[in-house]
């Protein structure tokens, strides 16, 4: 024991120690700021966007189209690697083992780009999210930050990139637990103790960054929403069952069109960018201009009960959502999955009359969230963190798992390890399918 003591306080007082302290803290910093402004930049840019709209619902068939060609070029030829979500791209890092590997989807450079072209993305309508790509970005600024520590890759590589990755989704939703959560849950698959305290701290210093820029806020504002536990069993099975399913529905078509459209991206991606703005414009139109940008806005509204939204919104914004990843430019799905599950939730409110309708609407969206990402433990600590809502508690678990059970009837791998294929060396490609096949 007095030599693990001992041990102990070598650690705390080595120079080596510490300059990972101070690595970790300092990138903590890092992305808090830059997530920081990310968010409030990219909230500028959706409303420059519906302002657009405000001018004249058809004035989208030209800007989503151009915005989507130009955001694609860029994307190609200055900025290869960035494309789509980037928790992907996180995912393939963590599963590679050589550094240079990893350094093609994790830089400085591709953290920049991100942020850039995500911006460009909300100005043209795409119905994209900043949550994945702070993801992307956190991990970015984590992982080229530890150059300067000059240890070994194979030490410190895993641990940065949890790091920030969890740090991201800490400061863009203001959801900590989440944030470590997901890290474990999605990124990661396992805690290991070495890596456990960084990623804690990490997660902390992040949150504490991204608060006292932008205020400790609730992502979608406060709800009391309840059920009494006599009313638990219908919605719970209702909302798991549809929201698992339509997330299932949702992912696969992602997983399955960006398979089948890949040739066409590599020969003609602007053809494919004008016609997915093209889908992103008809979407929009016909939902009354609803389906563009984040969603949250609209998913803010059906929960607060604010405004009635189109009764065709959940469809639309799911439409203009697949449109928006398969065009190949940067966003996330997190923020349109959950303005979808809102609007999907509002929905079943009508099939469950007697029941309080906010409670419906907040199932709903953990329900059709697991669906798309099978993280049922960081969906409902999220849902429930954004809302600041702790009475539905046990509700929100058990529709999540629910949804978890019925997405993966329809889409048996998770979409973010599916998607995080393309971006692994062909020989690592077999592994995930090894280990798919051992699932079943």
């Amino acid at each position: 024991m007095l030599r693990n003591i001992r041990r102990s306080g070598k650690s705390l007082l080595s120079p080596d120690a510490w300059k990972i302290r101070i690595l970790f803290w300092s990138g903590a910093v890092l992305v808090g700021l830059i997530a920081s402004g990310f968010a409030i930049v990219s909230e500028r840019a959706n409303e420059g966007f519906h302002h657009l709209v405000g001018i004249s619902p058809y004035l989208p068939f030209i800007v989503c189209p151009l915005g989507l060609m130009l955001v694609s070029w860029l994307t190609v030829k200055f900025f290869p690697g960035s494309q789509g979500s980037g928790i992907p791209q996180s995912i393939a890092a963590l599963q590679m083992v050589d550094h240079r590997s990893r350094s093609a989807v994790l830089s400085f450079r591709i953290a920049f780009g991100k942020i850039l072209l995500t911006l460009l993305g909300l100005l043209s309508g795409a119905s994209i999210g900043r949550e994945g790509p702070t993801v992307h970005i956190g991990a970015a600024i984590m992982f080229s930050l530890g150059r300067f520590a000059r240890f070994p890759h194979h030490y410190m590589d895993k641990g940065l990139i949890l790091a920030g990755g969890a740090a991201g989704i800490a400061a863009a939703f203001n959801t900590p637990l989440a944030g470590i959560l997901f890290a474990v849950e999605e990124m990661g698959r396992s805690f290991e103790e070495r890596t456990s305290g960084v990623l804690l701290t990490a997660v902390f210093i992040a949150g504490i960054t991204a608060i006292v820029i932008q205020g400790n806020y609730t992502y979608f504002g406060s709800t009391s929403a309840a059920l009494e536990t006599s009313q638990f069993i219908l919605p719970i099975l209702v909302c798991g069952v549809v929201g698992g399913l339509m997330g299932g529905l949702f992912s696969t078509a992602l997983i399955q069109g960006s398979r089948r459209i890949a040739p066409y991206m590599k020969r003609k991606p602007a053809l494919v960018a004008l016609v997915c703005g093209l889908g992103i414009a008809t979407a929009g139109l016909l939902s009354d201009s609803t389906a563009y940008g984040t969603g949250y806005d609209q998913a803010r509204a059906i929960i607060t009960g604010e405004a009635m939204l189109p009764d065709n919104y959940p469809l639309m914004k799911m439409l203009a959502t697949i449109f928006s990843y398969l065009s190949g430019i940067p966003g996330g799905i997190f923020a349109p999955s959950l303005a979808t599950g809102a609007g999907l939730g509002a929905e079943i409110a009508h099939w469950l009359p007697t029941l309080p309708v906010s409670a419906i609407i907040i199932l709903g969206m953990v329900g059709y969230f697991t669906g798309v990402v099978q993280t049922p433990i960081t969906a409902f600590v999220i849902v429930m963190e954004m809302t600041d809502n702790q009475a539905l508690l046990l509700p929100l678990m058990a529709t999540a798992f629910v949804a978890y059970g019925t997405s993966r009837l329809v889409c048996p791998r998770p979409i973010y390890r599916e998607l995080a294929l393309s971006f692994l060396p062909a020989q690592k490609k077999t592994e995930p399918a090894k280990e798919a096949a051992d699932e079943r």
